[in-house]
Parts: C-alpha cells; structure tokens; sequence
C-alpha cells in the first residue's frame, strides 16, 4: 500500500527558512515523478516544486530562486528546502507521487509564514 507522509513543516517568522520532508513507502520510489504542491485557505492547489525520476527540476515562478527540490532515492524521500520565505508562502504543503498512472498523495503539512 503506497503511503507519503509529509513533515517539517511549523511556524516561521518571514525571511526565515524550513526543510520538508516526504518519505514514501509502496512504490517503486526511484520510477517516480515527484512533485510538493500547496494550498492556501481559499485558494485551488498550485504545483510548487516537481523532480522527475529523470530530467530537470521545475519551480513555479513565485519560488523560483527561494526554493530548492531534491530527492534521496536510496531513502524514499524527497525534500523541498525553502529559504527566504514570505507570508504569501502560507499554505498546506502536500507532497504528490505520479508512479505508473497514478497520483498518491500525503496528508500534508502546515507552513504558516508571519510578517
């Protein structure tokens, strides 16, 4: 059974930074393409950050430059450090797997930014 499960996340003060952490079990997690979406209150779920299993890494622009996605295949877990943080940043940060067809998804973890 696949399972992600997300951590790391907390209270920051703005230009602060956190390191999330996503560690999955039941897939192949080497074949997959991973990806950290977040949501805010109010708002649709946005793509933040993505590592393919093979290719370049990819950012939306609002973290372009803040924001750093890496994955340790030897420990299922992917990672987005995120430095020079804004409030804007506040959301639930949820870390999403696509493997053979399919999307699984973590729980979440609050990041909460304050000016």
């Amino acid at each position: 059974q696949a399972q992600l499960v997300e951590s790391g996340g907390g209270l920051v003060q703005a230009g602060g930074s956190l390191r999330l952490s996503c560690a999955a079990s039941g897939i192949a997690f080497s074949i997959a393409d991973m990806v950290w979406y977040r949501q805010a209150p109010g708002k649709a779920r946005e793509s933040v950050a993505g590592i393919p299993r093979h290719g370049s890494t990819n950012y939306a622009d609002s973290v372009k430059g803040r924001f750093t996605i890496s994955r340790d295949n030897a420990k299922n877990t992917v990672y987005l450090q995120m430095n020079s943080l804004k409030p804007e940043d506040t959301a639930v940060y949820y870390c999403n797997a696509h493997f053979i067809g399919s999307d699984y998804w973590g729980q979440g973890t609050q990041v909460t930014v304050s000016s």
